[in-house]
This record gives C-alpha cells, sequence and structure tokens, in this order.
C-alpha cells in the first residue's frame, strides 16, 4: 500500500511538471537537434536537402567574412567584458558606500538595461551622426575642426558600438555586484580598520577576495552574452561600414535569413556554441585559482 502511494505522488509530481518538459521538447531540444542536423546539409528552407557532410564547417574557415566577424567578435568581446565590469564595480561601490543621491544615481545607471534596444540604437546613432549628432556638434564647438566620423568611419565604428554596449549593460551587472557588496560581513573591514589598513587595501584584500563568485558569475554572463551580440550592431550599423563591425551572430543573420542558406549558418551557430563553451569550461576550471567560495 505504502508503495502504490510513492508511485502515485511520483506520477502526480512528473504530471505537474509535464507542460514544461513538453514546452522545452518542442521550443528547445528540438530545433537545438534539427539545428544540428541541418548544420550537415544544404538546406535553403525550400527544396529538398542534401546531405553534405562536415563541407559546411570546412567552408567556414575558407571564407573571409566569417573569419573577420570572428575577429570583429574577438576584439568586440575583449574590450566590452573587462570595460562592463571595471565599470559595473565602480557603480557598485560608489552606491554601497552611501554617496547622496545614490538611490537616483542606481536608477539611471538601470535604466538602460530595461530600455528598448531598438530605441537605445536609435538614440545612439544620432548621437554619433557625424554631421548632425550633438557629438560632434559640441566638438566642433570646442574646436575640434575635424571631428571622429563614428559609425560611418571603418576606425571608429565598432568602438562606437562598443561603448554604447557598456553603456547599457554596466547598470544591470551593477546590481548583481551591489548585491555582492552587501553580502560581505562588515566585520571584516571593522578588524581591518583595528589592523590599520586603509580603503585600497581593504578593497584589494577583502572586497575583491569576498566578491570573487559573484564576479565569476558576471564574468561568464558577460562573456555569453558578447558573443550573442546582434541587436545593437544590426539597428546602428548593419555590419558596417564595409565589414568593420559584422560579428557572428551578425552574420549568421546574414548567411540564414538574407541568403536562406540555413545550413551554413547552422554550422556557424554551432561553431559559436562551441567557442562560448570551451571558454566558459576554461573558466569553470580555472576558478579554483582565484575564487573564494567561504
Amino acid at each position: 500500500m505504502e508503495k502504490n502511494n510513492k508511485i502515485r505522488k511520483y506520477i502526480k509530481g512528473y504530471l505537474f511538471i509535464l507542460p514544461n518538459f513538453i514546452g522545452f521538447f518542442v521550443f528547445m531540444a528540438l530545433p537545438i537537434i534539427m539545428g544540428l542536423v541541418i548544420s550537415f546539409t544544404d538546406y535553403n528552407g525550400f527544396s529538398q536537402f542534401n546531405f553534405v557532410g562536415l563541407k559546411n564547417y570546412i567552408d567556414m574557415f575558407h571564407d573571409e567574412y566569417f573569419t573577420v566577424s570572428l575577429k570583429n567578435n574577438l576584439v568586440y568581446t575583449l574590450v566590452t567584458v573587462p570595460g562592463t565590469i571595471v565599470f559595473a564595480l565602480l557603480l557598485a561601490v560608489g552606491v554601497n558606500k552611501g554617496i547622496k543621491g545614490s538611490s537616483l544615481f542606481k536608477t539611471m545607471f538601470f535604466l538602460p538595461n530595461i530600455s528598448s534596444m531598438v530605441a537605445v540604437g536609435i538614440v545612439w546613432a544620432m548621437i554619433f551622426n557625424p554631421t548632425q549628432g550633438p557629438l560632434n556638434q559640441v566638438l566642433m564647438a570646442l574646436g575640434v575642426a575635424n571631428p571622429p566620423q563614428w559609425l560611418s568611419a571603418t576606425k571608429t565604428a565598432l568602438g562606437s558600438v562598443m561603448v554604447v554596449a557598456i553603456w547599457k549593460q554596466a547598470g544591470y551587472y551593477m546590481i548583481i555586484i551591489l548585491a555582492g557588496l552587501q553580502s560581505i560581513p562588515s566585520q571584516l573591514y571593522e578588524a581591518a580598520s583595528i589592523d590599520g589598513a586603509n580603503s585600497v587595501e581593504k578593497f584589494f584584500k577583502i572586497t575583491l577576495p569576498m566578491l570573487s563568485p559573484t564576479m565569476f558569475m558576471v564574468t561568464i554572463l558577460s562573456i555569453i552574452n558578447s558573443f550573442q551580440v546582434f541587436d545593437l550592431v544590426n539597428i546602428m550599423t548593419q555590419g558596417g561600414p564595409g565589414r568593420s563591425t559584422n560579428v557572428l551572430v551578425y552574420r549568421i543573420y546574414q548567411e540564414g535569413f538574407q541568403k536562406l542558406q540555413f545550413g551554413y549558418a547552422s554550422a556557424m551557430a554551432y561553431f559559436l556554441f562551441i567557442i562560448i563553451m570551451v571558454i566558459t569550461l576554461i573558466q569553470f576550471r580555472g576558478q579554483k585559482k582565484w575564487v573564494n567560495y567561504m
């Protein structure tokens, strides 16, 4: 009798989570599996597709456009990830210190994160307009005869996009880091003060080590987000001028939804998945050396 009751409980439990499993299978697992299968074919969305083996994966590394997109994405990641983390950390420390107007300050920097990416991209594209944008208008008023062309020049376009990305994302990570800061026991700082430690020593000897689990999570999230950037590029530059701001996800979009080369696009998508997975695994292996779990 007791065994039958346990079986009924198990059945009821699985029935409760069954809708979630069905949704996961239909909208997540099945598309992932189908995407992997399609990456080994020449499927274009309409005609019957043929199995081509590893051809799509081999063609990637002979595709100059893909190589440029990969390099741009690596540069984007190497700049925006540390830039966002440092900016967010400084903001969180400032708010945590209880500076005057910290609540307003916190709201101001978190607001861009909940704003529409389309609106953000359009507004910043107007700010960076080389002829009528307010940024260049101010620079010319200050005596700069030939201000940068920002989104219209290959040398400055990617940097301009990265500035916007850092500005938009920093508020979100600020909140996460602020939660980590507020979980650090105040007794540690009191003991350090008794030992004569100054603010800088407290920051590097107490704050950063105690904050390392939070910083580890923030680093992983920001790296994954940096390899998934699409909306800002699509709205502000559409991969241009030339190929200067074309990144991996935008390149996948071009091949899949503009050229209808879904097989090739799926192969690039799985290559991107491998990059993110490898970087994440390396971080998890390396966390033992610098992450301090109490």
